[in-house]
Parts: C-alpha cells; structure tokens; sequence
C-alpha cells in the first residue's frame, strides 16, 4: 500500500496472477457540517478549513458508507482469490468535494507509478432508490460543476444613515434573485441549469453597512454550450445590478479557466456490469436511472483514457422513501445534516455490487 498519493491519497494494489487491472475507487473527504442525525456514531469533529476558520466536519455525502464498502470488498476479493485473476487496483481519493483529488492523483502519477487500469469502478449512495437497490446510467451521468465567486463593492456607513452608502447586502440580494431569472427565464428547460447561491458574507454587527459583500455559488451544467452561455449571463447580472445601485466598482466574478468534465460512463462497460449485477442480485433490484445535476471528479479518469462506470446505490428505507412519494416532502438527501443512510441494507448492497462487478471485470 502507497499513502501520500496526491498528497493524501491513498494507492493499493492486489495481484493474483495474469488478467486485467481494474481500479475500485473510494472517496476519504468529508464536509464542513454539522451533523444532525442523532446517531450513536455521529461525528462530532471540528477543524479548521483552508480560510483557517473552525468548521464542523461530517461525511454527509455518504464518504465513509463508500469506505466501509471498498474496505469490505478488498477483504472479500482477498479472501476469495480463486474466483479471479488480474490485478485490483484499490485507490482511496481525497477531495472529491472540491473537485480536485482525482487530477491531483493523475498528476502525482497515478497511472505511471502504478498500473494503468483496464476499467474503473466507482459507487455512489442515492436518496432516490430503496436501500441495497442498485441505479445504473450510460453515457452522460452527472453535471458539471463550477464554483464561481462574486465580490460586490458599496459604499459603507452609518446603519441609521442609509442614504449615505451604497449598500452591497441588498445589491447582494438583489442579485441572488435575478440570478434565479437565468434559470427560469434564459434557459431552454430541456438544457438543465442549476445556480445555487449556498455562502453569503459580508458585515460585522448590525449598525455597520459593509463595504462589500462575498457571493459563492455553485453552478451545474451539462453541456459546453450551456455552461458558458450561463456564466456570461452570471456576468452579465451582477454587473447589471451593480450598475442600477450605483455601486462604486463593477463586482469582481471569478470562475474556473478550465472547463470540469461531466461523468460519462462508458456505455459497453455499463451495458456488461448491469447484465452481472441483474444475475447476480436479481432484476427489481438493479434498475436504469436518469443523468443527475450533482457532480463527481471521478469523471478525470475516464477522460485519462480508462473506460469508467461510476454506479449508483439507494441507501433510504423503502417505507420511509415510500411515505415520503406519498407525502411529496423529500427525505435528507446528501449534503444536509440530517443525511444517515439505511446502514446495513445499504452497505451489504454495496459491497454485493462491487464483489460482483469485479469478478465479472476480473473473470
């Protein structure tokens, strides 16, 4: 086993005689949020992020569920060498949440230092399906991300004297609104777009108005067109809303130079593992699902030249999941405080998959 890879990646390699190389990728990073599951387990570790403030920290995209499963997997193909021939390729990735772990291990040399693999695996836990059931998804699978900053500027002052400033809390507001107008009023629907405006900063107490304003937002996308089409339109707003409140400098919006790659998984290799996996764990439990605007940097490897299926695997209690298609109120879903997968069910299933899918890839 190789620690440090991309800095903190992790890199473990299995051979048990001549075949192909097939890599099992596992997320290590976790979120800044406060977990709010009431769980026996639940974290309860604060840090400081990369600004150097304290923050709560919390797998709440289900990272640790996708570590317990590669680990269960790697004990079970260990366990079980008569069953297959080649080389399992175990990589854990760090920063998948900033998009940025998987081409710091490509960079770090990933497929030079170690094998290059013939294919690349990955799994995901859902809100949408029942626990243990298995989503499956050719060709284009997940959205771009970018995360895009605006910065605007006012004029500060006085709380009691507002007609002596240019205020950049409402100039922010403003534009958090006609942000959303992109979406529902610029865009072709059948073309999604997400813009989420999930970090607002600006001020110290309540009588001061600042002198600016921080923005961060996250916006996905799934074409070239449309992601550049948007920003320019993100610009455009911002620059428009500065403009109508007589701001003193045009707001500074930054995002990223290179465009993020979407997941695409290769259709023969989906076509294959879902055939094994219908056999294997039965057809109403392994179904196809439709593209999703959440985003993943496990898109890098495909675009390094290895064939690539990223599955996915319910993790909600089908009775919960069905009271909550009744009541039309959303179960958590990833990212939120409350999110606990349906532990057992969902990691047995997970790591069925990915027992399954390997000996189907290493055979």
């Amino acid at each position: 086993m190789t620690t440090g890879v991309g800095k903190t990646g992790v890199v473990a390699i299995m051979k048990n005689g001549a075949g192909p190389t097939v890599m099992l990728r596992t997320e290590i990073d976790a979120l800044p949020v406060a977990e709010k599951t009431g769980l026996p387990f639940a974290s309860s570790v604060t840090t400081k992020n990369a600004a150097g403030q304290m923050v709560p920290v919390m797998h709440a995209c289900g990272h640790d569920l996708h570590m317990s499963a590669w680990a269960g997997t790697a004990r079970i193909m260990a366990e079980h060498k008569d069953r297959w021939r080649g080389t399992l390729m175990l990589v854990g990735q760090p920063a998948e949440e900033s998009l940025g772990g998987a081409v710091a291990m490509l960079e770090d040399g990933l497929f030079k230092r170690f094998p290059k693999p013939d294919f690349a695996l990955s799994l995901h836990d859902d809100d949408t399906m029942p626990a243990g059931t298995i989503g499956y998804r050719a060709g284009l699978f997940r959205a771009m991300s970018d995360r895009v900053e605006i910065t605007v500027y006012g004029r500060g002052g006085h709380a009691a004297m507002p007609h002596n400033t240019v205020d950049p809390v409402v100039l922010a507001s403003r534009i958090v609104l006609s942000l959303q107008t992109i979406v529902s009023r610029e865009n072709n629907p059948g073309d999604p777009v997400v813009i989420t405006v999930g970090s607002i900063h600006g001020g110290t107490q309540g009588n001061v108005i600042p002198d600016e304003v921080k923005l961060e937002l996250s916006v996905r996308t799934l074409t070239p067109q449309v992601r550049t089409r948007t920003l320019a339109a993100i610009r455009r707003v911002a620059k428009g809303e500065a403009d109508a409140a007589a701001a003193p400098r045009e707001p500074l919006v930054t995002a990223p130079a290179t465009a993020p790659l979407p997941v695409v998984n290769d259709a023969a290799l989906i076509s294959r593992l879902a055939g094994a996996l219908k056999t294997a764990m039965g057809e109403q439990n392994v179904v196809e699902m439709p593209a999703k605007m959440t985003s993943e940097d496990f898109a890098q490897y495909g675009a390094a030249g290895v064939p690539s299926a990223l599955l996915h695997i319910g993790a909600v209690n089908r009775a919960r999941l069905d009271e909550s298609r009744r009541t039309g109120i959303p179960v958590p879903a990833p990212h939120s405080p409350e999110w606990a997968p349906d532990y057992e069910p969902t990691l047995k299933g997970a790591i069925r998959a990915e027992v399954t899918a390997l000996l189907e890839l290493l055979k």
